[in-house]
């Protein structure tokens, strides 16, 4: 398979949702990953947060006397502004409730591990 070479002007994508949410059955944060793969996006990150909350004003937060199920998740992806505009629209039906933003980046280099 070649390498994708993402120098340059880009794109990153981070999605915003919670550790709970699902679509089909499997957890909101596996299905966009596996979509972003059929959809050739070059790669992407989930971050679990420790602490955060949202626009109902829910404090979600890991701690020994609470340990929350239904913590921030952070999906983060780089790419061609083109490929990301592509999958936007399949990822407002996916996502119930939660924020996507857009981000001009200059990526430096990108290289296949």
């Amino acid at each position: 398979m070649p390498t994708t070479r993402l120098e340059g002007d880009q794109m990153c994508m981070r999605i915003y949702i919670g550790e709970k949410d699902k679509c089909r059955g499997k957890p909101l944060y596996r299905a966009i990953l596996d979509y972003l793969k059929e959809s050739d996006i070059a790669g992407a990150t989930v971050y679990r947060a420790m602490a955060g909350y949202g626009p109902n004003s829910y404090f979600r937060t890991v701690n020994l006397l609470s340990l929350s199920t239904d913590l921030p998740v952070v999906v983060e992806v780089v790419d061609d502004p083109i490929k990301i505009e592509k999958v936007l629209l399949e990822l407002d039906k996916m996502i119930p409730a939660g924020m996507i933003t857009l981000q001009n980046v200059h990526v430096l280099t990108y290289k296949k591990s």
